[in-house]
């Protein structure tokens, strides 16, 4: 079968501009004949999610699985998304920096979620869709449903918790600067609201960690990804699970917990070495995290209550706080 014949099912429904379920069905078989999905198949099943309005669920279903199949599956090492797919994503998914489709978003976070690896500003860039509902009242979040701008419901945690989530594959369990300025954004245009409860332990939680435990996070490089591949088969350890501790229980506990479950060499090799000598001193708040921190909270001339919270949180936590943050902290003393 040569090219053109392989890519008539997909033709043939972007010049009719309908699907049916038994269309999915063949299109299913088609795209995964040969087991892997292309470039061009995937450009075209784009094409046709575009065109069509009225699509029935069998079809969305199929959307998601084969985009996440091409990203995640496509090029060694498996489950690496590369800038440049991550890219691709994005200008695929959105307009002007804003998903408008919950089906997309639900492919961005899939994809995600399915990755080993992702690069940071993918992440930030999920994140913000949620901060873009919260503050602005557009987005895919809000189609079907009512929000009120300035305000964050547990929904919107929640989801902010799974993207979270699925940004620390492969041992990368540190918050993000981008990551954690997108949270401070969301922060500071609802922190006059009836915000969810959950929101306030999320914010403090990832900001505090961002400072504490592994500023600077780098993704690796393809080369070390190939590397390590071997050890990425390995089940034993869960790192959804070992990320989700972030968000439960004392960061003494948490901090406890990734020392027990990254202290195995035999998995995680050389990187991991040179990570555990770091941890120590990245427990404590430098300078440089510091002044992060004093530019930031209070931005707009007014100490919030979540920041209060979170500098509550760090004089309780931080084995050493920086003195430059003391001034911060004797207003929540």
């Amino acid at each position: 079968m040569d090219d053109y014949e392989h890519a008539r099912p997909i033709a043939e429904l972007i010049e009719k501009k309908c699907v049916t379920d038994a269309d999915v069905l063949r299109l299913r078989r088609d795209v995964y004949r040969d087991g892997v999905v292309n470039r061009d198949e995937a450009r075209d099943i784009f094409a046709l999610d575009h065109l069509v309005a009225d699509k029935p669920e069998s079809w969305r279903e199929f959307f998601v699985e084969s985009i996440a199949d091409y990203l995640v599956e496509q090029e060694a090492p498996r489950g690496y998304i590369s800038s440049a797919n991550a890219e691709w994503l994005i200008n695929a998914i959105s307009h002007d920096g804003v998903v408008d489709y919950r089906t997309e978003l639900e492919l961005l976070i899939k994809t995600m979620e399915r990755a080993t690896s992702v690069p940071p500003f993918l992440a930030a860039f999920a994140l913000d869709q949620v901060a873009i509902a919260v503050v602005e009242g557009r987005g895919a979040l809000t189609r079907g449903r009512t929000l009120t701008p300035g305000r964050i419901g547990e929904d919107e945690v929640n989801l902010l918790r799974r993207i979270l989530y699925a940004s620390g594959g492969d041992g990368n369990v540190a918050i993000t600067r981008n990551e954690a300025e997108v949270l401070f954004r969301i922060n500071d245009n609802t922190s006059e609201a009836d915000n969810h409860l959950s929101w306030t332990e999320l914010f403090t939680k990832a900001i505090a960690y961002s400072v504490m435990a592994a500023s600077g996070y780098e993704a690796p490089s393809r080369e070390e990804a190939l590397q390590r591949e071997e050890w990425l088969g390995d089940t034993s350890v869960n790192l959804g699970r070992f990320f989700s501790k972030m968000f439960a229980g004392s960061l003494d506990a948490h901090l406890k917990a990734v020392r027990l479950e990254t202290g195995s060499e035999a998995h995680y090799g050389r990187r991991n070495a040179e990570q555990a000598e770091m941890r120590p001193s990245a427990e404590k708040i430098d300078f440089s995290e510091a002044k992060w921190l004093v530019d930031r909270i209070g931005r707009d001339g007014v100490l919030h209550e979540n920041e209060r919270e979170l500098l509550d949180f760090l004089k309780r936590e931080s084995p050493h706080i920086h003195p430059a943050l003391q001034p911060l902290l004797e207003k929540v003393a």
